[in-house]
């Protein structure tokens, strides 16, 4: 005989299975977020995150259907639920800490495939475990609501939907409502509150349970009092601005110098400004040979697109060095151009569109004399922002003897990495191409037009600032000077990247691991020969 308690009403039932695929789909999409500043957003670490939830989903399924066969004791999946929401309310407070600790682990453990690896076995210890528990909710479930044999496939399909219908809600409260404004650490909290809030109320329900309910409340609350922070670089204790968008982690750190944006923990700079108006000595510098190429100091209407504005720092040298040319930026992110404006100086005239790059070309009709693409997604190029198609796009809207530069963050050494890729497929498209390495970084700036005379028209350019006198020129000719002697004439090979097939992810990631290694590789031979002791000693 069934008990009078609150599974009486088979609608507790639905809302129970409800709020499970809702938080299911929410820890998912929260794992994104907590992964991306440490080890990007790229489709590695999806596919990572997703075939890892999916072995954690079907694994619960399993044991959760044998379970319920064996002791059909709906108090065993409460507190399973309730066990998943304290679990997940500590992701805030100890997720971090973790991801860390296995990445430093595993720098000194492989020597490849180190996103890969410290991606799924951060998603492993983080998030399997919880979702284990939460995948034995439907298969339990099922015991509970099916009255009769010949109902059984109406139950089975309500619970689904049930189901269904919580993941779709728990696709788009994370990424449109509770990220953008609360942040992830507290997204974690207030999902594993509704699952918490499920247990207790069946616990108080049924009378029973009670020191289960208070001993899982007092650890939700001090998750809640610990885990709030958004900090995910936590070892740092002056940035400037510390917050997420709906695309990015976004870190803001300022000194008496400069002002840098980051938009991944480990990895990179994306924007800067010097306080004192000089060179970056980054890619930036570099990219300001683009617009002498194309002649913007012989033209009195000059034309300038950023494709990957960011805070604008190309732009704004553009505007210092070129004040006649009109300058305009496309950025994704709309929260950058919030910082831009903030923290960064963005001049007022340089009208940026908050747009995806390739799909403003599909829709402008305009032509530009430089176009600059410096497009990324933490550290990964979106692949349509690397195929042919797209570069055919680009140099479709440039004008006559018009000058593309990319900005290719990652100098591979070996033999078909992620630039040759990117430069075979450029030449494919445009006829003269042109490669300078930027010195003591991992950049590389790769120029691309049709006017073959484009590397004499910079000389050309670089000498007229020179005898200009003015302080501006002569710096900027100075630092050309450097960019011309280091100019090389790029040779195609063999290698293409199309809408239906550019593999940017593992191609970055092999330079990634290439630049892991140069970076850590002293230390690791201090690690082999004197151990974990030995490598201590080595850091004092």
């Amino acid at each position: 005989m069934k008990e009078k308690n609150i599974l009486t009403n088979k609608i507790y039932l639905y809302l129970t299975e409800f709020f499970a695929g809702m938080s299911v789909m929410a820890v998912e999409l929260g794992a994104s977020r907590l992964l991306a500043p440490y080890f990007s957003s790229s489709q590695i670490v999806w596919t990572i995150i997703i075939g890892t939830i999916m072995i954690a989903m079907a694994l619960g399924n399993i044991y959760g259907g044998r379970y319920a066969d064996r002791n059909p004791n709906p108090d065993k999946l409460y507190g399973r639920i309730l066990i998943a929401a304290i679990w997940i309310g500590a992701i805030p407070v100890l997720g971090k800490y973790i991801i860390l600790g296995i990445s430093g682990v595993l720098i000194l453990a492989v020597n490849t495939n180190f996103l890969i690896w410290a991606g799924f076995l951060a998603c492993m210890v983080i998030f399997v475990f919880p979702l284990f528990l939460l995948g034995t909710v439907t298969p339990s479930l099922v015991k509970y609501t099916v009255d009769r044999l010949e109902d059984s496939g109406k139950t089975v399909g309500q619970l689904n939907a049930s189901n269904t219908l919580g993941s779709i809600l728990g696709t788009f409260l994370p990424t449109f409502v509770t990220i953008p404004a609360v942040g992830t650490s507290i997204t974690f909290l207030i999902f594993a509150g509704i699952l918490l809030g499920l247990a207790l109320a069946y616990f108080i329900s049924t009378r029973r349970g009670a020191k289960k309910s208070v001993i899982g409340t007092v650890l939700f609350l001090i998750c809640c009092f610990t885990g709030y922070s958004d900090s995910f670089a936590f070892w740092e204790h002056n940035l400037t601005f510390e917050g997420e968008s709906i695309y990015n982690y976004l870190q803001v750190k300022e000194d008496e110098r400069q002002v840098v944006l980051s938009t991944n923990v480990l990895f990179g700079v994306q924007s800067i400004l010097k306080k004192d108006d000089s060179f970056t000595g980054m890619y930036y510098d570099y990219a300001l040979a683009a617009p002498l190429m194309a002649g913007v100091k012989e033209k009195e209407g000059f034309d300038i697109l950023v494709l990957g504005n960011g805070t604008g720092t190309f732009a704004r040298q553009c505007k210092r060095y070129f004040p006649h040319a009109s300058v305009e930026g496309v950025e994704i992110d709309g929260k950058i151009t919030e910082l831009a404006k903030q923290y960064f100086e963005m001049p007022e005239e340089i009208k940026v569109t908050t747009y995806d790059g390739r799909a403003y070309l599909n829709v402008v009709d305009r032509k530009y004399d430089v176009i600059m693409v410096d497009a990324y997604q933490d550290i990964t190029i979106p692949f349509q922002m690397s195929s042919l198609e797209f570069f055919t796009l680009v140099k479709e809207h440039l004008k006559e003897e018009g000058v593309m530069v990319v900005n290719m963050n990652m100098r591979g050494q070996k033999e078909g990495n992620i630039n040759q890729y990117l430069a075979d497929t450029i030449s494919h498209v445009f006829s003269e191409i042109y490669t300078a390495d930027v010195p003591g970084t991992t950049n590389r700036e790769l120029f691309a037009s049709d006017n073959p005379n484009m590397i004499s028209v910079l000389k050309t350019n670089q000498e007229t600032l020179k005898e200009e006198k003015t302080t501006g020129g002569t710096d900027l000719a100075e630092m050309l000077k450097q960019v011309y002697a280091g100019m090389n004439r790029y040779v195609p090979g063999k290698y293409l990247m199309t809408d239906d097939k550019a593999p940017v992810e593992l191609l970055g990631m092999q330079v990634i691991d290439d630049l892991i290694q140069g970076e850590i590789g002293y230390y690791k031979d201090i690690f082999k020969k004197e151990g974990i002791q030995g490598l201590l000693n080595h850091l004092k």
